[in-house]
């Protein structure tokens, strides 16, 4: 068995990597050629901690295994580490065994970057300018470098629920040259593309601060609960997701299905538009909204990718298992 530490994925790993990763996975799970499995996500009564696993099989890529790892609030504050924690499992799907494990938070981050900036390359508008973003935390960071590098942005703006944060996210439009402003969340109506990365268990983007031909990527709500922006503006929005069950369960769309607003058969996979059975956007005054719930597959993707270099490069610890 392999083990890729978490140190050094960031020497392995590039945005490149993960966004080829990312975009071959959601376009086998449209051909459904790969699978994810039930999610269970978990409080565990500690640490105000959410845990809990994902995983899935890809046939076309062999890929097997989960992702064990979840959120705990307190972990900067208290000890200096990112509150995200987890670990990939890769198993062989011809013998059961186990093939590697791999550090997940680094991957984690750029895995839930690429699939934004996935959803971007097949949704926003050619012309797409400006760029909101709501939330500036660790995430948002590699959310906003991500996003950059699929149209010819202009300017960025951002909304955060603490302002103090925003310098995160003004420092990486600063090394990509590029003007930042911060805004109140009505300033979104100046934005062509929009990420909401946040945590929030209440909506901040109303349907009213997004302006037609707008793109959004809603990324933060992978849990029941969780919730970025109103309903209503799903209903005005097509709706496309990673996965369409986790969407409707645990992603942005629970809350417009529980409320009668819209149904499971109104989202689309954005596996789809890669694959060309969807044509994705249809006019330049239509809103397109991805739900990234955050599927197990994308981590096995990002995993397998980053033990073949490693094994390559001589860096991967062998062991007996």
């Amino acid at each position: 068995m392999y083990i890729v530490p978490e140190r050094v994925i960031a020497d392995l790993m590039t945005r490149e990597a993960a966004f080829d990763a990312v975009e071959k996975v959601f376009a086998a799970m449209a051909a459904e050629d790969a699978y994810n499995f039930p999610v269970v996500r978990e409080a565990i009564g500690h640490e105000d901690a959410l845990y809990g696993f994902k995983g899935g099989f890809d046939r076309a890529g062999l890929t097997l295994g989960l992702k064990a790892g979840g959120y705990w609030p307190h972990n900067l504050e208290k000890r200096g580490q990112i509150n995200h924690q987890s670990t990939v499992f890769l198993f062989d799907p011809d013998t059961g065994k186990a093939h590697a494990m791999v550090g997940g938070n680094l991957l984690t981050a750029l895995r839930t970057a690429a699939a934004s900036s996935v959803s971007i390359k097949h949704l926003a508008r050619d012309d797409a300018k400006v760029i909101g973003m709501i939330g500036a935390g660790h995430q948002a960071t590699f959310q906003l470098r991500a996003a950059l590098e699929q149209r010819n942005f202009e300017k960025v703006i951002g909304w955060n629920l603490h302002p103090k944060m925003l310098p995160n996210i003004e420092a990486v439009a600063a090394e990509a040259g590029l003007p930042f402003e911060a805004v109140e969340l009505d300033g979104m109506r100046a934005a062509d593309v929009i990420i909401s990365i946040t945590s929030s268990f209440e909506a901040s983007l109303m349907a009213d601060h997004v302006s037609p031909g707008t793109h959004i990527a809603c990324m933060g709500t992978d849990t029941k609960g969780k919730q970025e922006v109103d309903p209503a503006l799903l209903v005005r929005a097509e709706v496309f997701t990673d996965e369409v069950a986790q969407s409707v369960s645990i992603g942005e769309a629970q809350h417009a299905v529980a409320q009668g607003l819209i149904e499971a058969a109104d989202l689309t996979q954005l596996g789809a538009v890669i694959n060309g059975a969807h044509p994705g956007r249809s006019s330049d005054d239509q809103i397109t909204l991805f739900d990234g719930t955050g599927v197990g597959l994308q981590d096995l993707a990002v995993a397998a990718r980053v033990v073949e270099l490693a094994v390559t490069q001589g860096i991967a610890i062998e062991v007996d298992f």
